[in-house]
Formats: structure tokens, C-alpha cells, sequence
């Protein structure tokens, strides 16, 4: 698995569904439906590494292997991408977090 092409196309990917998102917000009336998106956007996160690794065929429970990394043996696949990408998801979630709090 090359960890980097997967973070690059998850970030890609996670960013167009970010600006979706941020599109709804002029359609959201409330604070507390506007909020609501982060949990969604959580979701479109996780959602998208699923579909990624299932186009690359890649089983996210499997065990991660890594040449020469013997620590890596007890990671999975999906833990490693986790790590990888959760500070992508975390830039552009306070970002969407900015912007509907912007919008109040």
C-alpha cells in the first residue's frame, strides 16, 4: 500500500466533500442544524476511507506490513491510515467549524 497516494486522494476527496458542506450552510437556518454538519462531515471522512481502500483493494483490518518496520506488525491497515490522515481531517474540520460559526 503506498500510504502517501492514499492520504493525497483522501485529502482531494475529503476536501471537495468539505465544500459541499460549506455550501449547505446557506440553506441551514439554526446554530444547532449548522453544528450538525461536523458529525457529518465525520462521517463522510470515515466513509471515504472505506471507499478508497475498497478501490485499491486493500483490507483495512488486515495488518499493516512495512519492510524493516517491526513495530508496524501490530497495526492495521486502517489504524496506520488513520494516523496518517486524522490531522487532514482535523485542519479542515476546524475549518468547517470556522465557517459555521462565522455564519451565526
Amino acid at each position: 500500500m503506498d500510504i502517501n497516494a492514499f492520504r493525497a486522494e483522501l485529502e482531494t476527496r475529503l476536501l471537495i466533500e468539505k465544500e459541499y458542506i460549506i455550501q449547505e450552510l446557506d440553506s441551514i437556518k439554526t446554530y444547532q442544524e449548522r453544528i450538525e454538519l461536523l458529525p457529518k462531515f465525520n462521517k463522510k471522512y470515515r466513509l471515504l476511507i472505506k471507499r478508497l481502500a475498497d478501490e485499491e483493494g486493500l483490507d483495512l483490518n488486515a495488518l499493516y506490513q512495512k519492510e524493516n518496520d517491526p513495530k508496524s506488525e501490530n497495526l492495521s491497515n486502517g489504524q496506520v491510515i488513520l494516523g496518517v490522515t486524522m490531522n487532514i481531517y482535523d485542519q479542515m474540520a476546524d475549518d468547517l467549524y470556522e465557517k459555521i460559526a462565522d455564519t451565526e
